[in-house]
């Protein structure tokens, strides 16, 4: 098994030597060579496993090992990123798709000696079904979460889906009379109707121009298809689809509270299916809020324009860390 492992990961990295030993991203391994590394896999071997597993087995002989356990492992909710060697960890909880490795490159890119954990959703391992409520996400992570750091200040990150479970477990961390050093949202909105009222007239308007002008272009070029941007961590796996489709359920359900502390925003500069005016969802939400742009849509700042975004992180981590 380890030759025909070696081979995939050969075949993978286009490296013609690897150790058995050697790290997958010490090799350049990112997360779509993750992707490609767990397909063929799958083809090679049958068995069908989530490319974050690549964090919990980055080695060829840690991959085999795994392959040779009669059943797949249950996934830990909270995945190490990126090691640090400061107190006070940071958490990064993921979009809709409910994978960690959609932070891979932001958090290559953040410049921070405290140690990174992202979440990762409950079912994404096909083992347990995944929660169809945001309240449940929030309470499996921060009851992993306080595992790792049972006392604030706590620093949270949650990118899309994520905004919302990050602020219903900073609720919960306030109503237990813990700091809330840093919660930080990146493009995160409720479900459309949750949304005020002008904001939902102006997105019906924005969608409807830009699909006018989709069908015009579609026109003049004679017709075809528009392009799908597949976003980080969208499902290639029955598994991966039922993960999605539970969070989809769980942001229809949600509706966010008010948050008595500070919130700080990170928008994207295009707005594509989400509010063009993030101040005008949030700010009547909570008691401060603070809201940067970073280049790029929905999609774009995590998979094109990461440096920036991680610039922007950057800077709140340091200043949040260093009040605290």
């Amino acid at each position: 098994m380890i030759d025909a492992m070696t081979a995939i990961w050969q075949r993978v990295l286009q490296r013609p030597s690897i150790g058995i030993n050697d790290n997958f991203f010490d090799l350049g391994g990112d997360s779509s060579l993750a992707l490609a590394l767990f397909n063929e896999i799958a083809k090679v071997y049958g068995r069908e496993l989530p490319p974050v597993m690549i964090y919990e087995a980055p080695t060829i002989a840690a991959l085999v090992a795994l392959l040779e356990q009669p059943s797949t492992p249950r996934l830990p909710p909270l995945f190490l990123l990126k090691d640090g060697s400061e107190d006070t960890p940071i958490f990064i909880t993921h979009g809709l798709g409910g994978s960690v490795m959609d932070f891979y490159q932001v958090v290559k890119h953040i410049q921070s000696a405290h140690a990174i954990y992202g979440m990762q959703a409950r079912g994404i391992d096909g083992v347990e079904e995944p929660f169809e409520r945001i309240e449940d996400m929030a309470q499996f992570y921060l009851d992993a979460i306080q595992q790792l750091q049972p006392h604030g200040p706590y620093i949270l990150i949650g990118y899309s889906l994520g905004g919302l479970v990050t602020l219903e477990m900073a609720q919960r961390l306030l109503q237990k009379k813990e700091k809330v050093a840093l919660l930080t949202l990146l493009d995160a909105y409720p479900h459309m109707r949750y949304l005020p009222l002008g904001q939902r007239v102006s997105r019906i308007a924005r969608k409807t121009g830009q699909r006018a002008s989709t069908l015009m272009r579609l026109s003049i070029n004679g017709g075809g298809s528009v392009p799908y941007q597949v976003p980080v961590g969208a499902p290639s796996t029955p598994v991966m689809k039922r993960v999605r489709d539970c969070a989809y359920l769980a942001l229809q359900r949600y509706e966010p509270q008010f948050y008595p502390g500070k919130i700080s925003f990170v928008r994207a500069e295009i707005a594509t299916d989400f509010p063009a005016n993030a101040a005008a969802v949030w700010s009547h939400l909570t008691d401060e809020f603070e809201v940067r742009t970073v280049p790029g849509d929905h999609l774009g700042i995590m998979t094109t324009h990461y440096e920036s975004l991680a610039a922007v992180l950057s800077g709140y981590l340091s200043a949040a860390l260093t009040e605290n």
